[in-house]
């Protein structure tokens, strides 16, 4: 892979990470488009994957270090399940159905990448519908997002593990399918995917660790640390971007751009 290739690739992985038209569909695109599809992309995806996750961090910064200070330091008039620690036991209830999947389904998932653009093209318009119907649906506003809630919000996003089918959309739309506040769902989706970005991102190092040739074959240093700025630098942007894309209610747009995308990628295999 040469570094305007991982250029290309780690605007479009931080661009997309968090803009709901699925990142890992874009992925696959732009490797299908530039020829770089294969097995030695590995290092390149966990590579893109924890700068994205670093950008959130940055982005959330505030509020990570509040919940962080809430669980490990307990006021005098707190009860022990005080609101941080309530908060962090929701996300982890919400990692629960991801954690299912990459446990126990990881080989059936991995057989989706890399077979060609009729999935990820079948998930984006799987992507534009939802984001469609979570537009038009008539809101509801509930004060914070239960346990249950948390449950289903994370069953979307192991769904969404799919190539073309959006975590951040998936993730958001549903929780305002059930009624959550547009900032509160915005925020509660970007937080909860940390930990299993770097979760997958720790297993695939285990799997390099056993056969570390993946690591050096097909990508150099240089493409690595610049395809690491970039999906840095974009999804800063993108995350700041997508906040105020949830405030504003304007989800139809993306919708609009999946759809477009997605015929795009059915199409394109047989031009």
């Amino acid at each position: 892979m040469e570094w305007f290739e991982a250029l290309i690739l780690g605007l479009v992985q931080g661009l997309t990470e968090f803009l709901p038209v699925s990142s890992s569909g874009h992925l696959e695109i732009g490797q299908a488009l530039l020829g770089t599809s294969g097995e030695e992309n590995l290092t390149f995806t966990v590579t893109v994957h924890i700068a994205t996750v670093l950008s959130t961090l940055i982005v959330f910064r505030r509020q990570i270090w509040q919940l962080l200070k809430g669980c490990f330091v307990q006021g005098e008039s707190d009860g022990f399940m005080n609101e941080e620690r309530t908060y962090v036991a929701k996300i982890l209830v919400s990692m629960i159905p991801v954690f299912v999947v990459g446990m126990f389904f990881k080989d059936e998932v991995e057989a989706f990448f890399g077979n060609g653009l009729m999935v990820v093209g079948i998930c984006l318009l799987v992507t534009a519908s939802l984001l469609a119907f979570a537009h038009f649906a008539k809101p509801r506003t509930k004060e914070q997002i239960s346990y249950l809630d948390a449950f289903i919000i994370g069953v979307a996003q192991a769904v969404a593990v799919l190539p073309g089918l959006s975590r951040s959309g998936s993730t958001i739309a549903t929780g305002l399918l059930l009624g959550a506040r547009k900032e509160s769902v915005a925020q509660f989706s970007f937080l909860m995917v940390i930990v299993p970005i770097l979760g997958e991102a720790f297993l695939d190092v285990v799997k390099a660790i056993k056969d570390p040739e993946i690591l050096t074959d097909g990508i150099g240093a240089t493409s690595l640390a610049v395809g690491f700025a970039a999906a840095f630098l974009s999804g800063l942007l993108a995350c700041r971007l997508m906040i105020e894309v949830v405030k504003r209610q304007k989800l139809i747009v993306f919708a609009i751009y999946c759809l477009l995308v997605g015929v795009f990628a059915l199409v394109w295999p047989l031009i």
